[in-house]
């Protein structure tokens, strides 16, 4: 087996792996994982500060306030 054989196989099997996952992400089993995901960055979020660490800080103040951070 010359390096044009082990080349057209490697194509071949990529072209497969292509045409493999291009079947998956279209198809209609798909469609409502694919749809949730594209409206997630419009879902409203309640808790916007819901990952602030107030543990650093004393009182559970917010410590860009104490420091006159005004950018919040």
């Amino acid at each position: 087996m010359d390096t044009g054989t082990f080349r057209g196989i490697i194509t071949g099997l990529l072209i497969l792996a292509f045409a493999g996952i291009t079947w998956w992400a279209y198809s209609k089993r798909r469609k409502p994982d694919f749809d949730e995901a594209a409206h997630l960055p419009f879902a409203e979020d309640d808790d916007e500060f819901a990952n602030r660490d107030k543990s650093a800080s004393q009182n559970g103040a917010d410590s860009r306030k104490s420091k006159g951070d005004r950018n919040t």
